[in-house]
């Protein structure tokens, strides 16, 4: 062990190695030669096992939050039936608020006046379904009566064109011993209760709306004094314009659309009596309202009632209401409509039809009637913090012609021709 020694010793001196001169001798700093170096200090036993004292409160606070969104959705998917009523009665709110207004203003309280108008709408949608119900009941009852014709009639047209031999009798009695009409009947005997279910249920609904409906146009100004009381005064200006926009757009909306139903009536009405279906009046109100309150598709929706009750009379005389339907959807579209909405509910038609769909496939049928002055509210209020432009005078902005501002139009140089002619004579 001698040499381990001394190396350790020739380490510990040499300059060139690092070592320490005066740790050799044994000074105070150095201490005695080859002892080994103090321990280094160490943290106290379990000090960095101990969790952070922030750690727990995270945890639970994580875990309210979690608690707490659960507990919302859950709450949110309940009411999501009720808040849909209420956007609904508020929008049919802003319907009738310019005729309530109106009668408020002539010294009427706002609940008469709100009771009023709901019981006007009352009467007028009870007479239609009534006359629409019997008109119903009795073409239904002459449809069943005149089966065996018709029946007849189809038979002997298919026996003629197809060299068969079917009878009346065969295909009754091949319809009443099928299969799939004894499970369409054990159907629907067992889908009554589900049936009774849905009707109570609509009629429930109906009642929910209607009574929010009255109270937001019965308590309006209160509504918007609740609701501006909570908003500074810039704000507060802007909810009510906003307010003013919405029943301006919504009632706008059922004004231009009361007026195309009341001219799709009576263009409809006209061809029923030339053709002389029977119930043209119920039919023409029919066909009004169902074109014009459902988008898109409620001309032809409408169109397949009276068609059914012509093809009754005379099937040639189904195909001239078809024909007329297509004809009048056109001229509704191009001509009547962008005439009557412009000022109203001045929205695109590919605007329009996509709101129709969006709102379709949020809320179904109720979404679609509210969809269009929803985003024409929307947009005509968003119109105002945007900033417009004058447009660049380039042939790609209109079409491949160019803009001619300096240069009169046809019309006023044909009329300065005229001028310029009887100021000769």
């Amino acid at each position: 062990m001698a040499p381990t020694d001394e190396t350790e010793t020739n380490n510990s001196t040499d300059p060139d190695r690092g070592g320490d001169p005066s740790s050799a001798d044994g000074g105070p700093e150095g201490g005695a030669a080859g002892s080994p170096p103090p321990p280094a200090r160490t943290a106290p036993s379990g000090a960095s096992d101990r969790m952070p004292r922030w750690l727990p409160r995270a945890m639970v606070l994580a875990l309210a939050l979690v608690a707490c969104f659960q507990l919302g959705s859950w709450a949110f998917h309940q009411l999501i039936g009720l808040l849909l009523n209420i956007l609904i009665a508020f929008f049919l709110a802003l319907a009738i608020e310019p005729a309530v207004s109106r009668m408020a203003a002539r010294g009427m309280r706002r609940g008469l006046a709100t009771f009023l108008v709901f019981l006007g709408v009352l009467v007028a949608t009870a007479g239609f379904f009534t006359l629409l119900g019997s008109m119903l009941a009795g073409q239904i009852v002459q449809m069943v009566d005149d089966f065996p014709k018709y029946l007849d009639s189809v038979i002997n047209w298919i026996n003629t064109t197809f060299k068969s031999d079917l009878s009346r009798v065969e295909v009754q009695d091949s319809l009443l011993r099928s299969d799939w009409l004894k499970r369409y009947v054990q159907n629907s005997a067992s889908g009554v209760l589900d049936v009774s279910a849905q009707v109570l249920g609509g009629l429930f609904k109906l009642l929910t709306i209607s009574l929010f409906s009255f109270y937001f146009a019965a308590d309006g100004p209160r509504l918007r004094r609740a609701l501006c009381s909570v908003l500074p005064p810039a704000k507060q200006a802007e909810v009510l314009r906003a307010w003013e926009i919405a029943v301006a757009k919504t009632g706008g909306y059922l004004y231009s659309r009361g007026l195309m139903a009341l001219i799709s009536g009576i263009a409809h009405y006209i061809l029923l009596e030339i053709l002389g279906v029977p119930y043209a009046p119920a039919l023409a109100v029919w066909v009004g309202l169902v074109s014009q309150f459902i988008p898109t598709i409620g001309t032809y929706l409408a169109g397949a009632l009276p068609m059914l009750i012509a093809f009754t009379v005379d099937p040639w005389y189904a195909v001239w209401v078809l024909g007329f339907v297509v004809v009048y959807q056109q001229f509704e579209n191009y001509v009547l409509q962008p005439k009557l909405t412009s000022k109203t509910v001045d929205i695109h038609p590919a605007v329009a039809f996509g709101s129709v769909i969006a709102g379709t496939a949020l809320m179904g049928a109720i979404g679609a009637l509210i969809a269009i002055p929803a985003v024409a509210t929307l947009q005509a209020f968003l119109g105002a913090y945007v900033k417009r432009y004058e447009v660049t005078d380039d042939p790609r902005v209109y079409g491949g012609h160019r803009r001619r501002t300096d240069s009169p139009s046809v019309l006023a140089r044909l009329r300065g021709t005229l001028r310029a002619g009887r100021g000769g004579d």
